[in-house]
């Protein structure tokens, strides 16, 4: 599977912007698909997951209830719509795969334990004040 993430940007606080991730190959939706971000200096991040069917999401508090976690299995595709944008949301934001574990077991992992088994290219996203 290979991943490409897009729809990052400049944004001023308080806008929303919406990532998409377009995935190849015809078993997308056998995989569980996760959103991560890294700031400079900083350890990657899971922001949010979401189920094989997209019925069940977890986010990280720090974005629950301003960012949404969608997907469509039939274009292969899916989304962080991203509301009410701060400062500290500026990082790279990746999309990643993974085929066995659950939507709750990756939001539970730490920085160090991320074994997707895919990742797409980053898109910055930066949030000025």
């Amino acid at each position: 599977v290979q991943l490409q993430a897009c729809g990052g940007g400049f944004v001023q606080a308080g806008a929303s912007l919406r990532l998409s991730c377009a995935a190849s190959g015809r078993t997308f939706s056998s995989y569980v698909m996760a959103w991560f971000r890294q700031a400079p200096g900083k350890e990657r991040e899971f922001v949010g997951s979401i189920s094989r069917s997209g019925n069940s999401t977890y986010y990280t508090d720090s974005v629950k209830g301003r960012f949404t976690a969608s997907r469509d299995n039939a274009k292969n595709t899916v989304y962080l719509q991203m509301d009410s944008l701060k400062p500290e949301d500026t990082a790279v934001y990746y999309c990643a795969a993974h085929r066995f574990r659950n939507a709750l077991h990756l939001s539970m992992m730490g920085p160090g334990d991320y074994d997707m088994d895919f990742w797409g290219k980053g898109t910055q996203v930066t949030v000025s004040s």
